[in-house]
Order: structure tokens, then sequence, then C-alpha cells
């Protein structure tokens, strides 16, 4: 899975080269707090909300198929 991805499908691109230059990837995007996500810039409150939890529903999903488990933007 790829993290750039999963951030498009959320439409929280913009956090995408942070996530990159932080090393942030699969094996790390499961683990992340709300304090995790202050650090890498994820300012405002909607969006933390919104990552963390698309996170949650990623980690039920880590023994299955994750491409099936990222999150669709509403309305996409």
């Amino acid at each position: 899975m790829d993290v750039g991805n999963f951030l498009r499908e959320l439409g929280l691109q913009q956090y995408e080269a942070a996530f990159r230059d932080n090393r942030i990837d699969v094996r790390v995007l499961p683990k992340l707090t709300a304090e995790d996500l202050k650090e890498l810039g994820v300012t405002t409150v909607g969006d933390r909300r919104l990552l963390l939890e698309a996170i949650a529903a990623l980690r039920k999903c880590l023994f299955v198929d994750v491409r099936r488990c990222i999150p669709r933007r509403r309305g996409a």
C-alpha cells in the first residue's frame, strides 16, 4: 500500500510530502497517534480526526487485503 495514495483517497494529499520526508510507510502508519500527526504538521482538528479514523480502520485490516481497506472520500 502506498501512503501517498492513502492520503489522496482521503483528500489529504497536502500532507504527502511531510509523511514521505518523515519516512511514514505502511509499517509506521497504523501506529501514528494524534501527537504524531501534530508533529507531521496536521494542524487542523478535522484533518487529524479523519486520519485517525482511517488509521483505526486500517489497523483492523492489517491481515486482510489492505487495498480494500483504504477509505474513500465522501462523494468519491
